[in-house]
């Protein structure tokens, strides 16, 4: 390839660059089409992109591209070579990697791997702040050159801008899931004493149906974060029913019922997606796939998919926990249950979604209140007057 038919080639890549790093808004996702693109374009073994933690001082990757771990690196910032680009905020271009006093060689100790040539550019935002650091690691057939550090450092003022974006977006989200959650606490604090528990057994449980549905990343991600606010609508009822030790009178179920209706009030003409999602489901997780459920009577697919995934993973859960006024089930027995209701109470496919990933949501049960990694999820008890 003639260099003419390499700088054309390259302007290409720059222009899909551009193109694909403005349309992602999940930092970790777009840190890795970075780091891809990257690679392609400076034509080097691996890029990393490390990301400025300004409350810890430190620099951290989970992108290392070509190595057979990615757990998460992190570094001082001004130590090594990303903390030195970083803390001075210029370029460095190193031909051999262990003549450099500032490259630390434990992590190729670790995997295996040989650092030769280090290429590392500084991530500057719109004000000229330093926000993070690009690594290009070993050069195909030769060290990096000054065309690389032109190309590395024009990738980086295109990639900076995409990587606050997301930042920013991502901030949003967590403000937004907090509320959320919150939200769900307020619902369901009135009559349970473990509400946590509840909160991340329904998220986790209802993403792994949605998952094992089949369902695009983003639909998993609104039933994982909106699961939470299905009872919502309990606000709504009198603690005289709320919390009934009992069984519920057919007068009292009638009011306990319309803890759906509530919901879907309190969350209705929401712009959020997310609020959208849990409006549906506040709405009709109660709704039956033979239209025996409760409050519109829907059928089969007159329920949105998100009631449908929720309620299989509320049902499962409420039978699985102690109340006052019932025992807890064994989780095979609450199994059991949901498989038979298949096609009654349930949608099949939703059913045979819960079979396929049984395994992981009873490690989860078991696990109790362990730590999790996702917004904790709550549950709703199983109806008083119908079980």
């Amino acid at each position: 390839m003639t260099r003419a038919e390499e700088l054309e080639d390259r302007l290409r890549l720059l222009v899909n660059f551009g193109g694909v790093v403005s349309k992602e808004t999940n930092l970790g996702k777009l840190l890795e089409i970075i780091a891809g693109q990257v690679k392609t374009i400076i034509n080097c073994d691996r890029c990393s992109v490390f990301i400025l933690d300004r409350h810890t001082n430190e620099l951290w990757s989970k992108v290392a591209l070509g190595l057979r771990q990615h757990a998460e690196i992190r570094t001082p910032f001004g130590k090594g070579i990303a903390g030195h680009v970083a803390a001075f905020g210029t370029t460095i271009n190193i031909k051999d990697a262990y003549e450099d006093d500032r490259f630390n060689p434990d992590p190729d100790r670790m995997t295996g791997y040989r650092t030769r040539s280090i290429l590392a550019v500084p991530l500057k935002n719109v004000s000229g702040h330093i926000i993070g650091v690009f690594e290009a690691v070993n050069k195909a057939g030769s060290p990096f050159n000054v065309d690389d550090e032109g190309i590395l450092q024009l990738i980086s003022s295109l990639a900076a801008s995409g990587i606050e974006n997301a930042q920013l977006y991502e901030s949003l989200s967590k403000s937004q899931l907090e509320t959320i959650y919150r939200l769900a606490v307020t619902a369901e604090y009135r009559d349970q004493h473990d509400t946590a528990i509840h909160l991340r057994h329904i998220s986790e449980y209802s993403a792994l149906i949605a998952q094992g549905l089949g369902l695009p990343d983003r639909e998993v991600e609104n039933i994982r974060y909106s699961s939470p606010l299905h009872d919502i609508g309990k606000v709504g009822i009198a603690d005289a029913i709320l919390l009934k030790p009992g069984k519920l009178t057919p007068e009292e179920f009638e009011e306990m019922k319309k803890h759906t209706i509530y919901g879907a009030k309190i969350l209705s003409n929401a712009e959020s997606a997310l609020l959208q999602v849990a409006c549906k489901v506040a709405a009709s997780h109660h709704e039956k796939f033979d239209g025996t459920g409760y409050p519109a009577r829907l059928k089969g697919e007159q329920i949105p998919v998100y009631a449908r995934v929720v309620s299989v993973a509320d049902v499962f859960d409420a039978l699985c926990m102690q109340r006052v006024y019932k025992p807890k089930w064994d989780p095979e027995k609450a199994r059991h249950y949901i498989l038979e209701e298949r096609g009654k109470s349930f949608d099949p496919a939703v059913v045979d979604a819960f079979e396929k990933v049984y395994g992981d949501i009873l490690k989860m049960h078991l696990a109790g209140d362990g730590k999790s990694t996702i917004i904790p999820g709550i549950t709703k008890e199983i109806n008083r007057y119908t079980y």
